[in-house]
């Protein structure tokens, strides 16, 4: 990952701050996130944990759109917030989101088309 940064345990909370996944997720959640060691295990649809080479000070939440030379194409949620790959281009993903743990605990539900 030239670059960017890894996630340092295999475990991490985060916490979003951000409208950019709403409805799914929203500003203030925090998420329980498993470090990704083999990106061949990310699959289109995961809501993952990411950074964009372009600007690896970044770290966001987004959800994977399709695996592109570089990393993935992530885009977040609302199509109305583009602080993603339609702005900086391909990320590396570092982390799957697992699920909720505030203030909804639970699984994430998948993309509303």
């Amino acid at each position: 990952m030239t670059g960017v940064e890894a996630l340092v345990t295999p475990w991490v909370v985060a916490r979003v701050a951000g409208p950019s996944m709403t409805p799914t997720i929203r500003s203030g959640d925090r998420l329980l996130v498993r470090r990704v060691t083999d990106v061949a295990t990310v699959r289109d649809d995961d809501v993952v944990l990411a950074r964009f080479p372009a600007r690896p000070e970044l770290l966001v939440v987004k959800r994977v759109h399709r695996a592109v030379p570089g990393g993935h194409w992530v885009e977040g949620d609302n199509p109305f917030v583009t602080d993603d790959s339609r702005a900086f281009g391909p990320a590396v993903v570092v982390g799957r989101v697992v699920g909720r743990l505030w203030p909804r605990p639970g699984r994430l539900p998948h993309r509303q088309d």
